[in-house]
């Protein structure tokens, strides 16, 4: 039973870690938002390394808004292209795929991810 808000995300996180996996030929794309900003990665999971991200502080942005998410979403995309992956697996980390987090992935797919 969830507590509070973020104890019950940190569980559907877990949850969705144990189904996908990112490799070096198709990496997560991880997704983390706090009050102020949004953050994204791509991730291979067996190495353990970062291939790339963008947040909404590299925008230069003070708060959180659904344009400043596309925009980094699309940013994101354009390091990944440029690193030469086209193909992700998205991980939402336990946050609902709604307003923010749906702005991301849609700004990543309007730059050349596909997932």
């Amino acid at each position: 039973m969830a507590f509070n808000k973020n104890s019950r995300r940190l569980r559907i996180k877990k949850s969705i870690r144990r189904k996908i996996n990112g490799t070096d030929s198709r990496p997560r794309l991880s997704v983390f938002k706090s009050n102020t900003g949004i953050y994204a990665q791509l991730v291979d999971d067996l190495k353990g390394h970062t291939l790339a991200q963008a947040s909404s502080k590299e925008l230069g942005a003070k708060n959180n808004t659904i344009s400043v998410s596309k925009e980094v979403g699309k940013k994101l995309a354009e390091r990944a292209v440029a690193n030469g992956f086209d193909s992700v697996v998205f991980d939402r980390s336990g946050y609902l795929y709604h307003g923010n987090v749906k702005a991301l992935a849609d700004g990543a797919r309007e730059g050349g991810l596909k997932f």
